[in-house]
């Protein structure tokens, strides 16, 4: 992702007889294995958060580029006018550097948003960079004893991998404080959040003069489940081989991306392709890769690849459904995803299924 140049976008009931209660129980086994509800054995077992009901308080955090005063109103207005009380520490608008305070001053504020009980939810300010760094010094048993949603995209794609990864905890893959919550994205935040229904399909928008705003394009054909997991391409890449990468086998793998050149979104797939990434997953399912065409023309090529040709060279012969153009991303129409939950992607119809209830 290229921070200078990031803007943030104003924009599992298991399958068969098993209720989903708060926590799927599963046993230590060997690497690799998988419990009933298809996560591997050396994961933790699943815990699913608390829905949210208008005047539930929502707690405002920043835990990597620091924000402005400014965006800090304007992700009280935004939550405001959706219903909910907002709260929030001095720590939200300090700043280190790049960083919203150091380190500790990110993950203590994190943990105290998960401690306090009057707390229903969190919510990312915004993305940037920082996010990686704060997850060795997480407490994921305060995570564990205090689920609560936890909402944000780009960048907070690390917590969403290292929550997941080390706690168990669904979080969710959505609108940031300073997103612009229009009618669709206030939609699916509730559709998900709010008003959840299991077997939930979720679809691009039709734009009035566009049916295809997004240019959502079928790469390879067919249908698969599993759970849900990924977030923002160089976030994801950055994670291989740390203690808070996640396993991909039986997955859906969602992604997003904004500012990388064709060339770059290459490599990152490449690198995903060669470490074994994709060998066991159900599918992918991409979101928009916003600004991701080669913008100057470098004079030791006669010709280059757009991004269209690098997804399609990349993953088209892949044996799984592949789809581009889903509606989430540093876009104004986004989808809520839910990080860990069983769901089926239908690749030639362009569609998402949540088979269970994301929350409880």
């Amino acid at each position: 992702m290229n921070r200078k140049k990031f803007i943030t976008s104003l924009s599992v009931a298991s399958v068969g007889a098993a209720v989903f209660s708060p926590l799927i129980l599963a046993q230590p086994s060997r690497l690799q294995e998988r419990n009933p509800e298809g996560c591997r054995i050396d994961e933790p077992p699943l815990i699913k958060p608390p829905g949210l009901k208008a005047g539930d308080k929502l707690a405002i955090v920043a835990p990597g580029s620091y924000i402005s005063e400014d965006d800090l109103q304007q992700s009280v207005k935004n939550l405001t006018q959706l219903g909910f009380e907002t709260t929030y520490s001095k720590k939200v608008l300090l700043q280190t550097g790049y960083f919203a305070g150091s380190d500790k001053d990110r993950a203590d504020d994190l943990m105290e948003k998960f401690e306090d009980k009057s707390v229903k939810g969190i919510v990312c300010a915004r993305g940037g960079y920082g996010c990686t760094r704060i997850l060795p010094i997480l407490n994921n048993d305060i995570i564990r004893s205090n689920p609560k949603v936890l909402i944000g995209y780009s960048d907070v794609t690390a917590l969403l991998y290292g929550i997941y990864q080390k706690a168990g905890l669904i979080t969710f893959h959505g609108p940031v404080g300073t997103s612009t919550f229009n009618d669709y994205s206030v939609n699916n935040f509730k559709r998900v959040l709010m008003d959840p229904k299991k077997n939930a399909i979720f679809k691009n928008a039709e734009d009035e003069t566009d049916e295809n705003k997004y240019g959502v394009t079928t790469i390879v054909k067919g249908k698969g489940t599993g759970r849900l997991v990924g977030g923002n391409l160089s976030i994801m890449v950055s994670l291989i081989g740390t203690e808070f990468d996640v396993d991909y086998s039986g997955k859906i793998i969602f992604i997003e991306e904004i500012g990388e050149e064709p060339y770059r979104i290459d490599r990152m797939l490449t690198q995903l392709i060669q470490s074994g990434k994709f060998n066991n997953a159900a599918g992918i399912m991409m979101g928009i890769f916003s600004k991701c065409e080669s913008k100057v023309k470098d004079p030791s090529f006669d010709k280059t690849f757009n991004l269209m040709e690098v997804l399609k060279e990349r993953l088209g012969n892949l044996k799984i459904p592949v789809v581009y153009g889903m509606s989430f991303g540093h876009i104004v129409n986004k989808f809520t995803i839910p990080f860990g939950v069983l769901a089926q992607l239908d690749a030639d119809n362009q569609t998402f299924t949540l088979l269970e209830k994301a929350v409880i």
